[in-house]
């Protein structure tokens, strides 16, 4: 359904899944037609989403009244939910708890409360990973090492596919996670040798680390940068100034 992204594209997909324990709605970004019939057509259980970020949530307040279905939040991620989604959890669930016969998974990295969601049928995958392009990881909330762990964590469950929040199904989804792993490595050390190089401020790594145009991008690309710098700073291969913000290689 169309929606307003931080990066291009405009959409965000929402899924049914129906299972012998009841029916799960996850990620319903807003209101459209055919959601509207989807949902019709049988009973929904169980809202929830792969992570609150806006473009995720618009529709849960409406479904879950129209419904009466139960709405799920990551535990000690209630007040972060309800204010994205303007409802109260009726209920949370924590790592590996099971939710109308499908298992939840901890894959934070894109946003501190990004799950992801095992079927027999697949992985939904919210925004971790997409069949083309990247996943932004975009500080403040963004963080890598976080990131990478969970993409490593999705291969070891080897999953037949993978149904993201944006995007097509990954039919692929072994050489997909491997893509955006090495992607988002390759990336690091652009942007580590960069500061090697002289580069002293997010704006200077910009310039030197990305070889395309940024224009209508930039400032998610500059949150990119920061969110490496910060695992490269935790690493201790860089140095961040705190008052000044200045960069320096270790």
């Amino acid at each position: 359904m169309p929606t307003e992204t931080t990066a291009p594209g405009g959409a965000t997909n929402a899924y049914l899944v129906e299972a012998d324990a009841g029916t799960i709605l996850v990620d319903p970004a807003g209101r459209i037609d055919a959601l509207d019939a989807a949902v019709a057509e049988g009973s929904v259980d169980h809202v929830l989403v792969t992570h609150a970020h806006p473009d995720h949530v618009g529709g849960v307040a409406a479904y879950a009244a129209e419904t009466g279905a139960t709405v799920w939040a990551r535990r000690g991620r209630e007040a972060r939910f309800e204010a994205a989604t303007g409802v109260a959890p009726d209920r949370t669930f924590a790592e590996g708890e099971r939710v109308a016969g499908a298992t939840v998974l901890d894959t934070p990295g894109h946003a501190p409360d990004h799950v992801v969601i095992e079927t027999p049928d697949g992985i939904l995958a919210g925004d971790l990973v997409r069949a083309t392009g990247s996943v932004a990881v975009a500080a403040p909330k963004g963080d890598v090492r976080a990131y990478l762990v969970a993409l490593r964590r999705l291969l070891a469950r080897d999953p037949p596919r993978l149904y993201p929040g944006h995007g097509p199904v990954v039919d692929d989804p072994r050489a997909t996670i491997r893509r955006l792993y090495d992607h988002r490595l390759d990336r690091e050390r652009r942007i580590e040798r960069a500061v090697r190089e002289g580069a002293a401020s997010v704006d200077a790594v910009l310039d030197a680390a990305y070889d395309r145009d940024l224009s209508g991008v930039r400032s998610l690309a500059a949150a990119t940068v920061r969110a490496h710098l910060d695992k490269l700073a935790l690493e201790g291969r860089i140095r961040i100034d705190a008052e000044t913000g200045r960069l320096d290689p270790a």
